[in-house]
């Protein structure tokens, strides 16, 4: 097991750095991302500001929960795409095309190919304004907050990073079953346009099931929030972590269906 994760760490060494090499033989596709995201989020921030401009609170929230909150799902968001959304984009049209079958023919796992393949260092800066964004909202919220707390948060925003990994690696392993994901992703967009603009403490009723539940991302900023400004209860951490281990388990089973289940473009 120990020889395996190492073995799996150098491999993730490599494609970073295959990929640096790659986007540096083109330096404007390194640079140029700096620009265009943040231009998006610019843009984002004013959407933003024009939704809670005349919103003083939201259940228990104030301005500075509220502020956490945006802050956190864009750092979620922005992990991401640093990290593996390029890559596990790929995946509907490795499946249609048939270059499937070259990940399958590695002697490495082909989600952690996807994963790490494509690392998108463009936008970096998303990571830093998120950050800008929350330390704003704590210095606004009407709560002391604790070194405890802090702690708490992190854990919380690392439980949620591993939860969005994976409903973006469920969304795109359904397209081993369907013909076209259009629709699938559409439903993604819409879900995380919908929750990073209102927290789930918003939701009530069929919306919370939805949100909560059968696509979670209301609680991906909602709890870590709620720890940091001490509202984290025992029974929600503990709803938090069977959520996690529901979709944990949901991934692994439906992509090892679907590689099972997957016949060559080319055959």
């Amino acid at each position: 097991m120990l020889a395996q994760h190492k073995k799996n760490i150098r491999v993730i060494k490599e494609l970073i750095r295959l990929r640096f090499q790659k986007i540096m033989l083109f330096r404007l596709s390194f640079f140029g991302p700096f620009f265009v995201d943040g231009s998006l989020f610019a843009v984002q921030l004013l959407v933003f500001r024009a939704v809670y401009a005349n919103v003083d609170r939201i259940g228990s929230w104030g301005r500075g929960e509220m502020i956490l909150y945006i802050g956190s799902f864009s750092l979620l968001n922005a992990v991401s795409m640093v990290i593996c959304f390029f890559g596990l984009n790929s995946i509907p049209y490795k499946i249609k095309n048939g270059d499937m079958d070259l990940y399958l023919t590695k002697p490495v796992s082909p989600l952690l190919r996807f994963t790490f393949e494509q690392v998108n260092p463009g936008s970096i800066p998303l990571i830093l304004m998120s950050l800008c964004i929350i330390a704003y909202g704590a210095a606004t919220a009407e709560h002391s907050i604790k070194t405890a707390q802090i702690a708490a948060y992190i854990f919380w925003l690392a439980v949620m990073e591993i939860l969005y990994f994976e409903m973006e690696v469920i969304i795109r392993a359904l397209t081993f079953f369907f013909v076209t994901d259009a629709r699938l992703s559409q439903l993604e967009e819409a879900g995380i346009d919908l929750c990073m603009k209102l927290p789930g403490i918003a939701f009530y009723g069929i919306y919370k099931v939805i949100f909560y539940g059968l696509l979670p991302y209301g609680i991906m900023a909602t709890l870590p929030v709620q720890s940091l400004v001490g509202e984290m209860s025992l029974p929600l951490a503990c709803f938090g972590l069977l959520v996690l281990a529901v979709f944990t388990a949901l991934t692994a089973v439906l992509w090892k269906t679907g590689i099972r289940h997957y016949n060559s473009a080319s055959s």
